[in-house]
């Protein structure tokens, strides 16, 4: 992409995002991203009226008097993007394609927590870690990763989750929102993601489009898997070869969305020819 052109992009999408941020979040951003924590700042001596449960034994027992946790607000947030760029995202059939749902729901998201003065990162990931942008403040930073996300060429063609929420674990070490944009169309990764759920507030923004859900009757078609290259010839003038398509389908949306349930990942699903202002708005309220 020529720089003249990614910039103009870069200037669009950001026009964008400063609207639909007001739009979405309707002066509920620290609730939508599930307020500040609480962070540990020191110990001092127990006063009357102190809650017994903040009592921080190990201190107690080696001064013999009690002594009590004190806590303070945390004063930033730190918010993860972590954006799949494997080459099913290239995938669309009406307005847009997977991956450019996902970049401008991104530089939404990345634009309400700088504007907020909160620190965002980005991870771009296939079925590796392809990027890693550590969490910073700031605009400038801001069109980085959108300047990120517009040009960046995934080296490989493949998606694993596993790989990026292990990263996410092990890199992070205090709580974040981090808010996964992908399809998910990936081997299992509950256990991952199980794992960082247990650390990290996890958000999942299921990327989709209509045409991975059912196909019309069109013939005989040639379809190719973007990631593997393999291609099949199909009859979908057959209603039994569109049944067991659509059934192949539901199968996989049953097993992303019971991973989703066990994990306790909050979702909305969103389609590449649909408005996903609705979707956002309706899961932060949830929130």
């Amino acid at each position: 992409m020529e720089t003249t052109e990614l910039l103009k992009k870069v200037r669009k999408i950001e026009i964008r995002s400063r609207g639909l941020t007001r739009q979405i979040f309707a002066g509920q951003y620290h609730s939508a991203f599930r307020g500040r924590g609480m962070a540990f700042s020191e110990v001092r001596e127990y006063q009357f009226g102190d809650e017994i449960r903040s009592i921080d034994w190990n201190v107690t027992a080696r001064f013999g008097h009690p002594y009590v946790k004190v806590f303070e607000e945390e004063r930033e947030l730190t918010v993860m993007l972590l954006v799949d760029v494997s080459r099913s995202g290239d995938f669309g059939t009406l307005t847009a394609t997977k991956r450019e749902v996902m970049t401008e729901i991104a530089a939404v998201l990345s634009y309400s927590v700088i504007v907020n003065n909160d620190k965002v990162g980005l991870m771009l990931f296939s079925d590796r870690v392809e990027k890693y942008i550590p969490p910073k403040k700031g605009k400038a930073h801001m069109l980085r990763l959108i300047r990120e996300m517009l040009s960046y060429e995934p080296q490989s063609p493949g998606t694993s989750l596993s790989e990026p929420l292990r990263v996410l674990t092990n890199v992070l070490r205090k709580r974040c929102t981090a808010f996964i944009l992908s399809d998910f169309m990936a081997p299992p990764f509950e256990e991952a993601l199980r794992i960082a759920s247990g650390k990290h507030d996890i958000v999942a923004l299921n990327i989709s489009d209509r045409r991975e859900k059912e196909i019309p009757d069109v013939g005989f078609i040639r379809i190719t898997d973007p990631e593997t290259g393999k291609e099949n010839w199909i009859d979908t003038s057959s209603l039994r070869v569109r049944k067991e398509y659509a059934l192949r389908w539901k199968k996989h949306e049953d097993s992303v969305n019971s991973a989703f349930r066990s994990c306790g990942v909050d979702v909305a699903v969103i389609s590449t020819g649909e408005d996903y202002i609705k979707p956002l708005i309706s899961l932060f309220k949830h929130r």
